[in-house]
């Protein structure tokens, strides 16, 4: 699940989420932890425009702090970021923060990574937002060294150029799995060439087999016979029968309703879902988590 709280677009977050803080994000995270969860992700915007702001919001934190904190108080979840947007940085510089978070939390690191989509943030740090997505496809190469098992990574290509600078502590997986974010048609064919995942972003339903049937055309034809992991981002959620307005594309009822309706995306070629719940408080979002996670998720392979 996407973590509440730490980033609070109008499209998604609760009105509870505005007064919340870190005590409330520890909790959601070790909630996520115990319920059997996969994984719990972070967000990554450097500064949001005054335009975008009103929509987005400017509250964004950063996700190698967040990843760092919440690994301190759980235990088994993985820590992904989706996505950060890695061209916004030098390739050693990502790989020493999130070496860092694999290494501190036993090896739990996700790195998703993405495009981006705001020039500001791009003009502001002194990069070129039309080359964003040339650069990105770089810099997966430039962090699979960096994030490999040589102290002494070595990368050299048109826009990043590294040999002989030792970077310790080196992550605890042998590969750090980068999972690539987006549903344009170069954020499919980036996730099908060089990625370990796909992060869809919101593709509905009617759409993602055809996705997922390109996706995988496009290893078959570059000879790729590596697995890779697809993903994708339910419809809201709600256990059980809600006494409030959840809005109209919120699939609610028991458990067994909830667990058929969320096969379908297993029937598509889905192996992870990434869900998000509607709630009106902190303890009714982690009575959701527990009650998924008990009660949802065992029968989702049935």
């Amino acid at each position: 699940m996407q973590l509440p709280i730490q980033s609070q677009s109008t499209i998604y977050a609760e009105p509870w989420e505005a007064a919340a803080g870190p005590g409330d994000l520890r909790a959601i995270a070790v909630a996520a932890d115990r319920a059997g969860f996969d994984y719990i992700a972070s967000c990554d915007h450097v500064g949001v425009p005054r335009r975008l702001a009103p929509a987005m919001s400017t509250i964004w934190y950063d996700p190698v702090a967040t990843l760092a904190h919440l690994a301190a108080v759980t235990e088994h979840v993985r820590l992904l970021s989706h996505v950060a947007v890695v061209g916004l940085r030098h390739p050693l510089a990502t790989a020493k923060q999130y070496a860092t978070v694999d290494h501190l939390s036993g090896g739990r690191l996700v790195l998703g990574v993405g495009a981006g989509h705001v020039r500001e943030e791009f003009e502001a740090l002194g990069h070129d937002f039309k080359q964003r997505g040339a650069v990105l496809d770089e810099a997966i190469d430039a962090l699979r060294a960096a994030l490999g098992p040589e102290e002494f990574p070595e990368h050299h290509g048109k826009f990043y150029d590294f040999e002989g600078l030792g970077q310790l502590p080196r992550p605890a997986q042998q590969r750090v799995p980068v999972w690539v974010g987006g549903s344009s048609p170069a954020a499919v064919r980036r996730a099908a060439l060089k990625g370990d995942g796909w992060l869809p972003q919101g593709d509905p339903r009617d759409r993602l087999p055809e996705q997922i049937a390109t996706l995988r055309r496009l290893r078959i034809d570059a000879g790729i016979e590596e697995p890779i992991v697809v993903g994708a981002i339910t419809e809201p959620l709600y256990v059980g029968r809600p006494g409030w307005e959840v809005g109209r594309r919120t699939i609610t009822g028991a458990p067994e309703e909830l667990a058929e309706s969320l096969r379908a995306y297993r029937a598509m070629g889905v192996h992870q879902i990434q869900v998000r719940f509607r709630c009106r408080s902190r303890d009714e979002l982690a009575d959701q988590i527990t009650a998924f996670g008990a009660e949802v998720a065992p029968q989702l392979d049935q």
